[in-house]
């Protein structure tokens, strides 16, 4: 026998070492190497006589991708084992559906593919419990030291207001810190508590239960040598002794979970309108749901709000801030319909989108529309889709879409809101084309809208392309290798074709499996554009007053080039079952894993009433 060489494929980040064990058979001196090189090199990656390999440094990074690693006999060639290493240059997921365009593609997966994810290759590897439900979606950061060590860290927050780090690689799962967002320390008082659920919007609302603490979607500033680096923004919903509800922008060091210097900033202010019977409208941290994605670009973090189930009043609001390092000040403030309300920014969880030139397109949902009218206010941007521009001390909408109104009947009464679809996907087309800069969101009437963004139309245009599902959009769709992937609520995953030249999709292919409410938000891995594979959540028994039952949430993976092969899925052996599930949840896919937030084993009953009331589900490569 050859012996055994272990691990058989190891998945790391760039500059990260994976440890390598040869048992040839007959013991005897091992002779290593790394694609054919002796004791590798600089571009493949080194390996020392222990069996240690490395990928490189900062400063002289290998070739991302495969290698193979070869344990040989120094004494009999017949003695020799061969093992795979992936070695990943994703610079990490910081942010709601992995970049500004939102368009949740990872191209730098080299572990997972269609042919070794399957029962066999491909499981749950470990969970992690939390304190309470995860609404928001896991982020990946790659080699960070903390404690003295080096690890890949996947950080999750939840609805009991927790912050949590783990390492994204640890079987079992290993905790490197957590904290509370409402504690002393991070700005609270004594007694503090997340808000409960039938306190929220006035009359209580059933979207998310028990408890309301963070919902929206952190974002992560990567940068370094500077003030704001290695910086977590976030942002907690909390009620204190007294009565009184505080909604607070935090800025934690990622290192620590200790809060920076200067933060956190108490989310307030005011917005010139006619609403409340004066002269302004006062943000209201009891109605306000803070349930779509942080965003984060140029420096400021943008910070969106919308309805907790409806309960008036509420209105839309956008809000700005610029972390300097010691302080955390608003930089502008915007209100979406600020003398008829409504118009909430929710967008089924989805963050804000941004383009290269760090302008903003947000979706409104519900309110009504008066901007073109002739005398009254002209201010009210309901189920629109806006694009703004940050001149501090102002957010101002350079440009919007409003769908005609024939098309959208009664949306108010009927709660066929414009904007429940999820943020805007951005696509940059070749220079040339008649439309170079694309734009998708989705809505309640059952359709995905195409949009020229350099030219949105204003006032019941003709939008360059109005794709219908057949099911209302609760999802922001994801884009990879000119394919869009999306699944509408009680309806399949599908795929569309993106025509480059005239900025067109054309439906491709559908999984055999249905969506229940509220369908799914897709993330997509690949190695370039081979081995694509589309990652999506069936959440549709997740677990509050409004769900049908209670039960797992079920993570599928599914051929990205044809989508009726499915892959895999989590229910098909009962130790790769999740937790219970998340409404609007998102998988997040990087380095061989995947990361899926659930409700543990929480019910949606009171306040510690479940012994794991939120989980983190690890699913890899099974060793």
């Amino acid at each position: 026998m050859a012996g055994l060489l272990s691990p058989k494929m190891a998945t790391i980040a760039m500059t990260q070492s994976a440890q390598f064990s040869s048992t040839l058979a007959g013991g005897g001196a091992v002779i290593w190497s790394v694609d054919g090189v002796t004791n590798g090199n600089s571009t493949v990656g080194t390996i020392s006589t222990a069996g240690l390999y490395t990928a490189g440094t900062t400063a002289t990074p290998v070739t991302a991708g495969l290698h193979i690693v070869l344990a040989a006999s120094a004494t009999d060639a017949t003695q020799a084992q061969s093992a795979v290493v992936a070695v990943t240059d994703l610079q990490g997921v910081y942010t709601y559906h992995n970049d500004a365009a939102r368009d949740g593609a990872n191209a730098q997966e080299y572990a997972l593919n269609p042919s070794n994810v399957n029962t066999n290759s491909f499981g749950k590897l470990t969970s992690c419990a939390v304190d309470g439900a995860i609404y928001t979606q896991p982020l990946w950061i790659p080699q960070v030291t903390i404690g003295g060590a080096r690890h890949n860290v996947i950080l999750v927050a939840t609805q009991h207001d927790g912050l949590f780090a783990f390492d994204a690689d640890a079987v079992p799962c290993l905790q490197l810190w957590s904290v509370s967002l409402i504690d002393a320390g991070h700005g609270g008082t004594a007694g503090e508590t997340p808000v409960p659920s039938a306190n929220v919007g006035g009359a209580g609302s059933s979207d998310i239960a028990p408890e309301v603490g963070v919902t929206g979607t952190p974002v992560i500033d990567p940068t370094t040598n500077t003030a704001t680096s290695n910086t977590v923004y976030v942002v907690s919903k909390s009620l204190d002794t007294l009565g009184n509800y505080w909604t607070r922008l935090h800025a934690i060091d990622l290192l620590t979970g200790n809060e920076k210097s200067g933060a956190p900033a108490v989310v307030a202010g005011t917005y010139t309108g006619t609403y409340a019977g004066g002269s302004q409208v006062t943000f209201d941290t009891q109605q306000e749901l803070q349930r779509a994605g942080l965003g984060l670009a140029n420096g400021n973090v943008y910070v969106a709000f919308g309805s907790h189930g409806d309960n008036p009043p509420w209105f839309g609001w956008l809000m700005t801030y610029q972390y300097s390092g010691t302080a955390f000040p608003q930089t502008a403030i915007f209100n979406t319909a600020p003398n008829q309300s409504s118009s909430g920014i929710w967008m089924s969880g989805g963050a804000p989108s941004f383009d290269s030139a760090n302008n903003a397109y947000v979706v409104t949902g519900n309110g009504i529309f008066d901007v073109t009218n002739t005398s009254g206010p002209t201010n009210d941007y309901g189920d629109s889709l806006l694009e703004l521009t940050l001149t501090p001390p102002t957010l101002t909408v350079t440009s919007y879409f409003r769908p005609n109104e024939a098309s959208y009947p009664l949306v108010d009464i009927s709660d066929h809101d414009f904007g429940s679809g999820g943020a805007t996907m951005l696509a940059d087309l070749p220079a040339g084309n008649a439309i170079t800069h694309a734009l998708v969101c989705g809505n309640k009437d059952n359709t995905l809208v195409v949009l020229n963004r350099d030219a949105l139309g204003g006032y019941s245009p003709s939008p360059v392309q109005s794709i219908s599902l057949g099911e209302q959009v609760f999802s922001t769709a994801a884009f990879w290798n000119n394919n869009m992937y999306i699944a509408a609520a009680g309806g399949p995953l599908q795929a569309f074709t993106l025509n480059t030249t005239i900025a067109q999709f054309t439906q491709a292919t559908s999984s055999t499996h249905v969506f229940g409410f509220p369908g799914a938000t897709p993330s997509v891995s690949s190695a370039g554009t081979q081995g694509g594979v589309v990652w999506s959540l069936d959440t549709h028994v997740y677990c509050t007053t409004g769900s049908p039952s209670c039960g797992p949430a079920v993570l599928y993976a599914h051929d990205a080039g044809n989508l009726t092969t499915e892959l895999w899925n989590s229910s098909t052996i009962a130790g790769d079952a999740a937790g219970n599930g998340v409404k609007f949840s998102v998988p997040t896919v990087a380095n061989g894993h995947v990361y899926v937030g659930t409700r543990g084993n929480d019910t949606g009953g009171p306040v510690g009433s479940a012994t794991t009331p939120g989980e983190l589900e690890i699913y890899g490569l099974k060793p």
